[in-house]
């Protein structure tokens, strides 16, 4: 749906003051990550128990996930390939001990895409999670 304002779809339309709207429209601001899944239930229920995410809405197409201000909306792939292969986006997550991490990861269905790397900075994983999206993890030292 195209509106006159060009604004319709960026989602501006409840700002009144049309000066509002053009500051806003001005500059960017960050609305979501959107990851795209198989199964939305399932993913959603990957994010909340394995990285502690709030679910804010989940339906069998569509969730939407927060943790602090990061908001990942999860959407039903409208084809049955979507298996990511070779590199995807890393979400990558700074965690209190990897290896429970890593074990409740595995647990909901994630693989470890090498061994965890042991630095002098600290601890770091990379996850290959539900239909292949990469998830860095970071213990600090």
């Amino acid at each position: 749906m195209h509106r006159q304002d060009g604004i319709g779809c960026f989602g501006l339309s409840h700002l009144k003051n049309l000066k509002e709207r053009k500051v806003m429209a001005a500059a960017a601001a960050f609305r979501w990550l959107l990851q795209l899944h198989k199964d939305v239930p399932k993913a959603a229920k990957f994010y909340s128990q394995g990285l502690d995410f709030s679910v804010n809405i989940c339906t069998l197409r569509w969730a939407e996930l927060q943790s602090g201000p990061l908001k990942l909306a999860l959407m039903q792939s409208p084809c049955d390939n979507v298996m990511q292969n070779g590199h995807s986006s890393v979400l990558s997550f700074t965690v209190n001990d990897i290896n429970s991490t890593v074990t409740k990861l595995m647990a909901l269905g994630a693989e470890l895409d090498g061994p965890i790397k042991y630095e002098i900075h600290g601890k770091v994983a990379a996850m290959r999670c539900i239909d292949g999206h990469m998830v860095g993890l970071y213990e600090p030292a």
